[in-house]
């Protein structure tokens, strides 16, 4: 069960202290992608959608856009682009019908979402209960207010170049995605095997993985001794190898400590590419340095920049 529907922004930042997670949008770079295609603020909350079918009425017009997994998306029954921005009218029907290219769109509107901040974020912290809207998930019924202030009503269709394009999802032979890391704290307490194992396996992504985090399966990975520690922070992308040899990797609305030793970290730039991996979909990790992780971050960038800049052309023309 990857999660239902829900309220989310960037996330939530600087409460690690007070022992609450980020939250925010499993895939960020198509939330972003989304509020640019509409020229919002990068960080106005959208709707994360982790199950089809989905249906919306709006009411009201509105510009919207649509990014991340390819739903089979239509409007009033006529079939919409991927990665696309639309205007809808008062009374109008959103569907998306089946996921593919991914596990997780992103409806982001005009204006944005105005559910209330909560710790300086709109996003919905499920564990918590609190923020997005009312603290939980999307139901049938919901109203969703919007802020209409910035609405621009005149927008035309645009669309944008999928992120798994721009930025080449890495595809192993096997099918498995390429997600790159960096090795973490008690690396050194797996002898050069498991390591190899580590690196060389496929990992499927199991039933039992949400945006909590994703518990993977494959051939049990043990440390030279058993390892026991006292709980320590924690952020979102930590590869943590429980008892049973099986990785968890740490998301959005993991807790802010755990005990199990960290074996590495997803970098930045490729933690969106976890947040649109289905279950059963497979996983290999490859190992970077830091300024290799900084390149990535840097490509990541660009291709926002570039996005940036063809809706500014847009606009002027």
């Amino acid at each position: 069960m990857l999660g239902p529907a829900s309220v989310q922004d960037l996330g939530r930042v600087g409460q690690y202290r007070f022992g609450v997670g980020t939250s925010g949008a499993m895939d960020d770079i198509a939330l972003r992608a989304g509020n640019i295609l509409l020229g919002n603020d990068e960080n106005a909350a959208g709707v994360e959608i982790a199950f089809a079918p989905f249906k919306l009425r709006f009411n009201a017009d509105a510009a919207f856009a649509l990014t991340g997994a390819d739903g089979g998306a239509e409007l009033n029954g006529r079939l919409l682009p991927p990665w696309w921005r639309a205007c809808a009218h008062a009374g109008d029907i959103l569907v998306l019908k089946a996921m593919s290219r991914g596990a997780r769109s992103y409806l982001t509107v005009a204006g944005g979402i105005d559910v209330p901040l909560v710790l300086g974020s709109r996003s919905t912290q499920l564990r918590g209960e609190f923020g997005g809207f009312h603290g939980r998930a999307l139901q049938p019924g919901d109203i969703l207010p919007c802020d209409r202030s910035e609405s621009p009503d005149d927008a035309g269709e645009l669309g944008a170049e999928p992120a798994d394009i721009a930025l080449r999802q890495r595809t192993l032979a096997s099918g498995a995605r390429r997600i790159r890391v960096i090795i973490a704290g008690e690396y050194d307490r797996y002898d050069e095997a498991a390591r190899q194992l580590f690196w060389h396996t496929d990992w499927r992504v199991t039933p039992q993985s949400n945006r909590y985090g994703y518990r993977l399966e494959g051939p049990p990975v043990q440390p030279i001794v058993p390892i026991e520690k006292r709980s320590h922070g924690i952020v979102p992308g930590v590869i943590q190898i429980p008892p049973n040899g099986q990785p968890i990797i740490q998301l959005r609305d993991a807790q802010t400590s755990g005990g199990y030793p960290k074996f590495a970290t997803v970098v930045e730039a490729d933690l969106w590419r976890i947040g649109q991996a289905g279950l059963g979909s497979r996983l290999r990790f490859e190992p970077i340095s830091h300024q290799e992780a900084l390149a990535a971050q840097a490509e990541v960038s660009v291709y926002l920049e570039r996005l940036r800049a063809s809706v500014r052309l847009q606009g002027e023309l």
